[in-house]
């Protein structure tokens, strides 16, 4: 069984015991988060029934937090001398998932 989950503005293929990567959530390390399912697929049986998709919870352990690969943003403008140089490095919180419950 896996359910497809809305984490963080994006979509995650998830099943229980999987870790996945999601962006920053305000939740210390051990403590419980859910997600809301919009498709749940058990076996032979599609489920994507809003109705049915409510009651259904999808919930996860927060291992920790951490941080992204460093993207370096290079900016240069021609005949101009002018350059610039900028890293960033995103913040990201690693989820256990422990449960999808509520599913048929």
């Amino acid at each position: 069984m896996y359910a497809i989950v809305k984490a963080g503005g994006r979509q995650e293929k998830v099943t229980v015991g999987e870790t996945i990567t999601v962006d920053r959530l305000d939740a210390a390390a051990g403590s419980s988060v859910s997600f809301p399912a919009l498709l749940v697929v058990d076996g032979a049986s599609v489920t994507t029934d809003p109705k049915v998709l409510s009651s259904i919870k999808v919930t996860g352990e927060v291992i920790d937090n951490v941080k992204g690969p460093k993207i370096d943003i290079l900016r240069y403008k021609n005949k101009t001398g002018h350059r610039r140089r900028q890293g960033f490095r995103a913040q990201h919180t690693r989820v256990k998932i422990t449960a999808i419950s509520g599913a048929k």
